[in-house]
């Protein structure tokens, strides 16, 4: 589904921000789903990527979220209507599982559907949304991801909109009075950006992310238009991460990562955690990218066009990023189209004028001052420099 082009230049009215006291900066975690689809559903996978997660000083950097997706649960509720963990994978259930990670210092998730049944065909939560946020809270659960599989409402003439049925389970989780972050999956369609700002604390804007450049860039090209919808609570979700999973470069990690970053995304990686390559870690804990992801403003980067260069193609990725920080600006440069040299003057960047600033740029750790940066860039990578008025002024 095509983004018109006038939402790249007119900053429409957000929602009302949801207030459910969770999700003020984007999450950062872990989901089971890209690892190994329903054999990654299981208490073990979970517990050696939580052990994972602080043998490697993810935690402390903030990935709390660990979240179970589809094919958690038995085939069929119970007598009573309510969800059942599949005893063979998870023994000591659900709640002894939350118990176990929050002792951790983590955060627990789980995925749910909005329809009759998941996209694997376990049960969903249409007509059981309050029976299925109790049991959620009652375990101690933290994260909800709810997908949008085998829907009633839109796929029959009712013409029921997913703008109608998710407020369902987001009154639902409310009333439960736990803090559970409500993340929306459902693939970026009923122009969720629109509303789901009152409903969700993120929304995936887009299909499925693959495993491919082509896959990531697109993802990007689009998010970028829809920059003035994310803020504080409430996020623009490109999906989950790719890094780790054998088919980007070196170069379109940085860039997969630094693009999802700086347009404010949750960040939760879809890999084995425990067989990361020490290129993919070094990225993942950048620190500097972290803290302008996690950026209290939650305004998220979006492109802009320097002085004598094309303006941006739609559906195209482009080569010049900018965002507000609470303490500077965000510049990233983009070798969208293959290797090459981009300079950006800092006068024909939004937020900031003609003169010397200082700057560093966050995967290279170089530094210094002026009125402009520059980057060297092999095909698919990224620079993301931090720019801010020269100390005293």
């Amino acid at each position: 589904m095509p983004v018109p082009e006038s939402i790249h230049s007119v900053d429409k009215p957000r929602a009302k921000r949801l207030e459910n006291g969770v999700g003020r900066t984007p999450a950062l975690g872990w989901n089971s789903w890209n690892q190994a689809q329903c054999n990654a559903a299981s208490a073990a996978v979970v517990l050696s990527t939580a052990t994972a997660f602080i043998d490697l000083g993810l935690r402390d950097l903030g990935y709390v979220y660990l979240n179970i997706d589809d094919c958690w649960s038995s085939k069929s509720r119970n007598a009573t209507g309510y969800l059942v963990a599949d005893p063979k994978k998870f023994p000591n259930g659900m709640d002894g599982l939350a118990r176990q990670i929050h002792s951790m210092g983590l955060k627990l998730g789980l995925y749910g559907d909005a329809g009759t049944l998941t996209c694997a065909g376990y049960p969903g939560s249409y007509g059981y949304e309050q029976k299925d946020a109790d049991t959620l809270a009652a375990w101690g659960v933290d994260y909800w991801k709810f997908d949008n599989c085998l829907t009633e409402q839109p796929y029959t003439n009712k013409g029921v909109t997913s703008d109608k049925y998710y407020p369902i389970m987001r009154d639902a989780l409310l009333k439960t009075g736990k803090d559970i972050l409500f993340s929306i999956c459902q693939w970026g369609r009923d122009n969720v950006w629109t509303w789901a700002g009152s409903v969700g604390n993120s929304w995936r804007m887009s299909e499925d992310i693959k495993n491919s450049w082509s896959s990531v860039s697109s993802i990007a090209a689009r998010a970028a238009d829809l920059h003035q919808y994310s803020g504080p609570g409430g996020f623009n979700d490109l999906d989950m991460m790719e890094l780790g999973n054998g088919k980007l470069t070196d170069a379109e990690e940085r860039a997969h990562f630094g693009l999802w970053a700086i347009m404010k995304s949750p960040i939760i990686m879809g890999t084995d955690m425990t067989k990361l390559k020490a290129s993919t870690l070094k990225v993942i804990k950048n620190k500097g990218l972290l803290a302008i992801n996690q950026d209290p403003l939650g305004k998220a980067a979006t492109t802009f066009t320097p002085s004598g260069q094309a303006a941006p193609v739609s559906g195209k990725l482009y080569k010049y990023f900018a965002g507000p920080l609470t303490d500077g600006v965000v510049v990233g440069l983009v070798a969208a189209d293959g290797a090459e040299s981009l300079t950006v003057n800092f006068s024909d960047v939004p937020g900031l004028v003609k003169g010397s600033f200082s700057w560093v740029e966050m995967y290279s750790g170089r530094n210094g001052t002026g009125d402009s940066v520059s980057q060297k860039l092999d095909a698919h990578d990224m620079a993301v420099f931090k720019v801010q008025a020269l100390a005293g002024l």
